[in-house]
């Protein structure tokens, strides 16, 4: 796993062949500490829970996705931009790869839910969903329609602060942010796939109102302590083909 202990700020594998290119827009990172005990319990055979200063951690992750297409394809008219809200753990992979585990994401097209269910085999959510900007404050809201349970809520509001320095971006900040791939299980088997982004510009944020119920909905015990908060004004993401690992 020594390979892989560092959590580089660009993406250490390049995807040259995406089959799928989007933006990530006004991206609100909001993170809790979690025993990692807790979070390993609910990941599949083959990961592990990875861990920052001792303690496993949960996001609530914001923001806007813009312009979906294939390569050589101009942007999917209205199906290819809206909001969505994921709640997400950080992984390792059977070699000591990190990656993402996400347990939900919520967006407000129906089809794209379908679709990422289908291929990728996401825990995508159909939501109500908007996101609404006043001055410095950044809202995000999100309501659930299907898969159940309907009516999960989140609603919070962050205060964007000072950008964040290259230099001056800390361990924690690369554990949580700079992860170039997703883990999910395509029907028995473990598959990662490679996403390729700029470094994140990332700036400092504050939580000022917070009524959320997805991470419980994801079968979380409720967050407890002060969360980390971060802001991104966004990135052009390249996102390649999943590919199967391991036996589950």
């Amino acid at each position: 796993m020594t390979q892989y202990d560092l959590h580089p700020l660009s993406p250490p594998e390049p995807v040259d062949r995406p089959v799928m290119l989007q933006a990530w827009r006004d991206l609100a990172y909001i993170h809790w500490r979690y025993p990692p005990g807790v979070i390993q319990d609910r990941l599949p055979s083959g990961i592990t829970v990875d861990t920052s200063d001792g303690s496993a951690w949960v996001g609530l992750v914001a923001f806007r996705m813009e312009d979906i297409r294939l390569p050589a394809t101009p942007p999917i008219p209205y199906l290819g931009t809206f909001p969505e809200t994921n709640v997400r753990t950080y992984v390792r992979g059977p070699d000591g790869r990190p990656g993402v585990w996400f347990d939900s994401l919520d967006v407000t097209r129906l089809l794209p839910v379908l679709v990422a269910r289908a291929s990728y085999r996401l825990p995508y959510m159909w939501s109500q969903m908007s996101m609404s900007h006043t001055g410095d404050h950044a809202t995000y809201r999100a309501r659930r329609r299907w898969p159940g349970p309907r009516g999960v809520r989140s609603e919070f509001t962050v205060r964007r602060g000072s950008p964040v320095a290259r230099s001056e971006i800390g361990e924690i900040e690369r554990f949580l942010t700079a992860r170039w791939g997703l883990y999910t299980m395509l029907r028995s088997r473990l598959a990662y796939a490679p996403i390729a982004h700029p470094p994140w510009p990332l700036e400092r944020a504050t939580l000022t109102h917070m009524q959320d119920e997805l991470v419980e909905a994801a079968g979380y015990p409720a967050p407890a302590g002060q969360p980390l908060v971060h802001y991104s004004p966004g990135v052009e993401v390249r996102i390649g083909l999943p590919r199967r690992i391991s036996d589950a």
